[in-house]
C-alpha cells in the first residue's frame, strides 16, 4: 500500500510538472485517478469523467469522476464527454491540485450537483410482495495532490466540511501529499480528519 501510495503521489507530481496548461493539468490528475479507480475496483465499477443526467432530463454539472455500474449502457458519448444515467451511479469525485476552503465549498457544490437529480427504482415482485427498491446513497469525496491548510489542516478542513452536511456532504477524501479523511456526518468528521492528518 505505501508503494501504491508513493506511485500514485509521483505521478499526480508528475502531471503537474509537465502540463503547462491549467485544464491540462486537471485532465491528466483526473486521469491518475480514473486510472486508480480502474486498476483496483472490481471490473463491475467503471470510472470516468462525465456528466450525470435523470429521467426528467436534468443534468448534473461536469464531474471529474464519476464511478458507475458498468454494466449500464451511456446515456451518450460524444467527443469523449460522457452522459451517464444517475441511477448507475455509486461515486462522484472532484479532483484537484490543492485543496483550500474555496475547493472543499466548490467540490461540495458539485456533487450535490448529482444528488439532486431525481433517481427512480423499478418494482421487484418478491415472495411478501412487490417491493421497490430504495436508491443506494451517491458517495461524494475530494481528491487532491496537496493542501495549502498543511498544519492548519484539521482545523479548517474540518470546519469547511461541516458547512455542508446535506446533499453536498464530502464523505471521505484523499490528499496524496497528506492523507486520507473520512466524515461519517457531522460529529465524526473532526475525529477523522485529525487522525488522518496526523494530528
Amino acid at each position: 500500500m505505501e508503494g501504491l501510495h508513493e506511485r500514485v503521489e509521483h505521478d499526480l507530481r508528475l502531471a503537474r510538472e509537465l502540463m503547462g496548461h491549467t485544464v491540462a493539468k486537471g485532465e491528466s490528475s483526473q486521469n491518475v485517478w480514473i486510472k486508480l479507480f480502474e486498476n483496483y475496483l472490481p471490473e463491475r465499477y467503471q470510472a470516468r469523467s462525465a456528466t450525470v443526467v435523470d429521467s426528467d432530463g436534468k443534468f448534473s454539472d461536469q464531474i471529474d469522476v464519476v464511478v458507475y455500474d458498468g454494466s449500464t449502457p451511456l446515456s451518450c458519448c460524444c467527443r469523449g464527454q460522457a452522459v451517464i444515467p444517475v441511477e448507475a451511479v455509486y461515486a462522484v469525485f472532484e479532483s484537484k491540485q490543492v485543496v483550500h476552503g474555496p475547493v472543499v465549498r466548490y467540490a461540495q457544490e458539485k456533487i450535490a450537483s448529482v444528488r439532486r437529480l431525481s433517481r427512480t427504482s423499478v418494482t421487484v415482485p418478491t415472495i411478501s410482495g412487490p417491493f421497490v427498491k430504495k436508491p443506494q446513497p451517491i458517495v461524494g469525496g475530494l481528491l487532491a495532490l496537496e493542501s495549502e491548510f498543511l498544519t492548519t489542516l484539521t482545523r479548517v478542513m474540518v470546519r469547511t466540511l461541516k458547512e455542508d452536511q446535506d446533499v453536498g456532504r464530502l464523505d471521505l477524501g484523499c490528499i496524496a501529499a497528506v492523507g486520507t479523511f473520512g466524515c461519517g456526518g457531522a460529529d465524526s468528521t473532526n475525529g477523522n480528519a485529525r487522525q488522518a492528518c496526523g494530528d
